[in-house]
């Protein structure tokens, strides 16, 4: 009997989880679900692993335990600290080596992007980079079912589906909020390898004098519950301070279309698209964006889209649950007067009942 490992990249800094690597494990989970038919026929095992690096970090390993992994190699040392892509890759080439996984995803954050093609390069094997579809299929030729990892190509305008046919293991980064964060089973439990870190300083050339925060913007654009995002409908970067406004009143943060970063109206840390961020909040406000195909892989998925356009033509209706046909800078302000009459409204009534 053998054992097809379906292996997830478990990022963590400073002790915090990223949560990109809960929704790989809920991914990792349905992939090896869709070959346990065909690996039962044969007499092997199944099993969602996590790989874990970092120091003090068994805390990390118990909680993946809740989203899906059946076991974790843990690579526990002081030397891992801190992320060093050396460190880190050497680290987990060394354990993918001795139990050969046969699928290996790597959130595409800035950490993973940067470790996930070092680990495929260290391991002779290919990576598909960005994917926004895994699944376990069958291939012509093949014995058993491979990933087949769809990503988009030539600036978004098609999809490619992308295999691995003779290299494990098969590698993928995925982009936070591609896919939904699993429901956490807090009875389950798991196994825990420790794993040893045979690693001196002097194998690694790079040194951590000192960690300075760069400050500058910190949104948290993948993970907030309400955007309200603008496009070249706004005219120019004062448009923003609208929204910005009508963000605050839902609690929400601003967002924005390509053309306004590339415009320098905004930083690129408000990027929502192919070339932005992928998201998937409650609440969806498209403000002057026509809804190219680029930008709206990285929004469609939104539980609720309210479109704002002058052009009801405009792609973006296409997505959206609500069309706004109108001028953004009339629509906006009376959207802020309701939020703000609501709001009123209800705090009036928690006075009455208090």
């Amino acid at each position: 009997m053998s054992t097809r490992r379906f292996w997830v990249y478990i990022e963590q800094e400073e002790g915090v989880v990223h949560p990109v690597s809960w929704e790989l494990l809920g991914v990792a989970r349905k992939l090896a679900e869709q070959v346990r038919d065909e690996a039962e026929a044969n007499g092997d095992e199944v099993v969602v692993e996590g790989v874990l690096v970092g120091c003090t970090v068994r805390h990390i390993a118990e909680e993946a335990f809740k989203y899906g992994a059946d076991r974790v190699y843990m690579a526990d040392s002081p030397i891992c600290a801190v992320y060093r892509n050396t460190a880190y890759h050497k680290v987990i080439a060394q354990i993918a080596k001795q139990y050969e996984p046969e699928v290996f995803l790597i959130g595409a954050t800035t950490l993973g992007r940067d470790l996930a093609g070092a680990i495929a390069t260290s391991l002779r094997t290919g990576l598909t980079a960005d994917c926004t579809q895994l699944e376990m299929g069958e291939v012509k030729g093949a014995k058993r079912k491979l990933l087949l990892a769809t990503r988009p190509a030539f600036g978004g305008n098609i999809l490619g589906t992308i295999i691995c046919r003779k290299r494990t293991p098969q590698m993928a980064s995925v982009r936070p909020r591609v896919f939904p964060l699993p429901t956490p089973d807090p009875e389950r439990t798991g196994e825990i390898v420790e794993v040893p870190v045979e690693l001196d300083e002097n194998e690694i050339p790079m040194r951590i004098l000192e960690i300075i925060s760069a400050g500058g913007e910190n949104i948290n654009l993948e993970y907030a519950d309400v955007i309200v995002a603008g496009g070249r409908g706004l005219g120019g970067p004062e448009g923003f301070k609208l929204l910005e406004e009508l963000a605050n009143e839902l609690g929400g943060v601003v967002g924005a279309s390509r053309p306004c970063v590339d415009a320098g109206w905004i930083g690129y840390a408000h990027q929502v698209g192919q070339t932005g961020k992928t998201v998937r909040p409650k609440l969806y406000i498209a403000a002057g964006i026509s809804g190219a195909l680029q930008h709206k892989v990285g929004m469609q998925d939104s539980d609720f889209i309210i479109a704002i356009n002058t052009d009801p033509k405009a792609p973006i209706f296409d997505v959206a649950d609500v069309g706004i046909v109108g001028d953004l800078y009339k629509v906006i302000p009376e959207m802020i007067k309701q939020v703000k009459e609501r709001k009123a409204q209800m705090q009036a009534k928690q006075e009455e009942a208090a």
